[in-house]
């Protein structure tokens, strides 16, 4: 969704087993900024990748990870909430 900007690089990951991408500790060591939907993925990325998370910063965006992809008020939350840590074109 942030991939168009300027000055932006994006990757998605996913903590759960059967996730399409997989998060990795080179993905991990790679980022700068690392936003999950809740508090229980913050721990889980925590808890599974604590020594590859020297650098990043690990935000919580407190939206319920219930939504479907793309859906437009899962859009809409996801410009309020991680539109202000991005880069000003």
């Amino acid at each position: 969704m942030f991939a168009s900007r300027p000055g932006v690089e994006t990757a998605s990951a996913g903590l759960a087993p059967d996730a399409e991408e997989p998060c990795s500790a080179e993905l991990v060591e790679w980022a700068d900024i690392i936003f999950v939907m809740e508090r229980g993925h913050r721990a889980k990325l925590q808890r599974r990748f604590k020594p590859h998370l020297k650098r990043a910063r690990v935000i919580c965006l407190d939206i319920p990870d219930d939504y479907a992809f793309m859906q437009p008020e899962l859009v809409a939350l996801l410009e309020k909430k991680v539109g202000p840590h991005m880069p000003r074109a």
